[in-house]
């Protein structure tokens, strides 16, 4: 995006009453968001959620806007879609090179928000959650970018690189527009840390399941049972876990344990095995990553929970 690049998708009725975005449980008025009611209906239900990545514009528009769309037909319950970013210090080779790619392809913030307008008209119910680095955030501005996400059906914001010592420039906007600001735990994040981490979170918590960068290790299973343990401690909000989870089998584990499991690497890495050596989409792109999200899912709707638990009370969780 442009330097000094505002403000340039129209303005639409915000998704703001059920089951749009908007204040919910946790402090935000009356109306349920989006987030709110979808891990609502998975713990009617008894289950964690699928949460998946791919990088918006990857590898040109038409095919992620294809490939976004056919995500909850094949058992997503969140959709992530990566801002792409020329520097994404917490990403591994995978998702740097699919940022990338969508970047040749002209991709900016504006794009993305029109991507997810052009999504909203057949799926007013999958909560849909953008996720990167703050940069093209700030050039935006924060304000306008909380208001034009909300209006093109956009749920929550994950901004790797903004500590909540500093974000409250885009928290408070956000909070105002009615976008969810999910915040990010990592294993080094000590109980004298995690109370700031929580504080002003709304949506979802998202734990980084390992030190590093994404789709380099998996972390061990009972270490993510802990950590999920330790977080309920602090949050009544939903727990994510992402980084490091690539099979059915690994985001089984994680759904033992937390509200949801996020896979992204794996499926990026997908899309690139499918991929032209000029760089463009083969025939069989869009089935084959849809595949791998059908298996997840399988995966993860293959653990039963006791129904109607609050966040927090996952005990007598079993695998079918």
């Amino acid at each position: 995006m442009g330097v000094g690049e505002r403000s340039a998708v129209p303005h639409l009725t915000p998704a703001l009453s059920a089951p749009g975005g908007g204040e919910g449980e946790h402090g935000r008025g009356a109306v349920v968001s989006r987030i709110e009611r979808r891990f609502a209906d998975l713990r009617a239900d008894g289950r964690a959620a699928l949460v998946t990545y791919l990088t918006a514009g990857d590898p040109d528009f038409d095919t992620s806007t294809r490939l976004f769309a056919g995500l909850a037909a094949a058992g997503a319950d969140l959709i992530e879609i990566g801002m792409p970013f020329s520097d994404p210090m917490a990403d591994g080779p995978a998702i740097e090179e699919a940022g990338q790619r969508a970047l040749k392809q002209g991709m900016t913030l504006r794009g993305i928000l029109e991507l997810v307008c052009k999504l909203r008209p057949s799926d007013e119910t999958t909560p849909i959650v953008l996720m990167g680095y703050y940069n093209p955030i700030y050039r935006y501005g924060p304000e306008a970018f909380a208001r034009d996400a909300v209006a093109a059906g956009v749920d929550g914001v994950i901004v790797v690189d903004l500590p909540p010592e500093e974000d409250a420039e885009l928290t408070f906007p956000a909070r105002a527009a009615g976008l969810d600001v999910i915040r990010l735990a990592t294993p080094t994040s000590d109980e004298k840390r995690l109370p700031l981490v929580v504080e002003h979170a709304s949506g979802f918590i998202y734990y980084v399941a390992i030190a590093g960068i994404t789709g380099t290790r998996s972390a061990d299973s009972a270490d993510v049972a802990a950590a999920v343990t330790r977080l309920r401690q602090f949050t009544p909000l939903p727990i994510a876990v992402g980084f490091g989870i690539r099979t059915p089998e690994q985001a089984a584990a994680v759904a033992r344990a937390a509200d949801a499991a996020v896979v992204g690497t794996s499926l990026v890495q997908r899309l690139a095995l499918n991929l032209e050596p000029d760089g463009t989409a083969k025939p069989g792109l869009i089935d084959a990553v849809l595949a791998d999200v059908e298996a997840l899912a399988a995966g993860v709707r293959g653990v039963q929970r006791q129904k109607n638990l609050r966040f927090g009370d996952r005990r007598g969780d079993k695998a079918k």
